[in-house]
């Protein structure tokens, strides 16, 4: 069944705060890959961040069955 404009508005609103999850953890991610002896410290707040940003992700997935 093809998606109705509503749906389509949150999946794309869906779609921009997963991306804001994947840079936030490509970060973490370049820290512990490159900087980790000099940029460990950023990494507690990095993980906050992350946390944060994935609550809106996992309340939508929750709400809308089209997102799963």
């Amino acid at each position: 069944m093809p998606l109705t404009e509503e749906q389509k508005e949150i999946k794309k609103q869906y779609a921009g705060y997963k991306r804001k999850v994947t840079e936030l953890a490509g970060q973490m991610h370049d820290i512990v890959e490159d900087t980790i002896w000099s940029d460990y410290t950023k990494l507690a707040g990095l993980s906050t961040q992350i946390e944060e940003a994935m609550k809106p992700v996992l309340e939508m997935k929750a709400q809308y069955d089209f997102l799963k």
